[in-house]
């Protein structure tokens, strides 16, 4: 099970960016939650009264979760293109959530009717990688596209395609996620 560890990190990497009193003390975390040491690909996101207000991830783990769950919380606050830098006076009004992800394996299909059978609502996070066209949704996106439909043809345009790339037939990955969520103002930092 996912530890709220995992929040408590995320919300202190955020903090520091305003306060340099929230520096995390990374020997004594590893000490004390050795899985903290292991690669790990994690997602942080950032909702503001419910709406997105940053979301940035690792899809495949290539540091430790560690630092990989501290840059995501940084780059979500203050990086995310589609948003401005997060400010002091939004913070109690976030809820913050960290999702770690599982190694994606890809999903084989024969064509598009295969592949809207094969895939698994409310339970599959995909890639889709097809020439210079990438994207991914966690599984959690399957509460605002309730469809595999819906949730492919959005993928697609996420990826910056159209559902027609569907008919090339692009790589699919499918991963599943553990993730935990809670109010900003409800994590202990650490």
């Amino acid at each position: 099970m996912i530890d709220t560890i995992l929040l408590r990190i995320a919300k202190s990497a955020i903090l520091g960016n305003f306060d340099d009193k929230y520096k995390i003390d990374e020997e004594s975390l590893l000490r004390e939650y050795p899985f903290l040491a292991k690669d790990g690909a994690a997602f942080v996101t950032l909702k503001y009264d419910n709406n997105l207000r940053g979301c940035i991830g690792s899809i495949i783990s290539h540091r430790r979760l560690i630092d990989d769950v501290v840059h995501n919380a940084i780059s979500a606050g203050f990086s995310d293109p589609r948003f401005s830098a997060l400010g002091e006076n939004e913070l109690s009004h976030l809820n913050l959530e960290v999702s770690v992800l599982s190694e994606p394996v890809i999903l084989e299909y024969d064509d598009y009717e295969d592949l809207l059978r094969k895939v698994q609502p409310n339970i599959d996070g995909l890639i889709l990688k097809h020439d210079r066209y990438q994207g991914t949704f966690l599984p959690q996106v399957w509460e605002q596209l309730p469809t595999t439909k819906e949730f492919l043809e959005h993928l697609s345009m996420k990826a910056g395609a159209n559902p027609s790339i569907y008919s090339e037939h692009p790589t699919i990955y499918r991963y599943g996620v553990e993730h935990i969520e809670e109010e900003f103002d409800k994590i202990e930092s650490l």
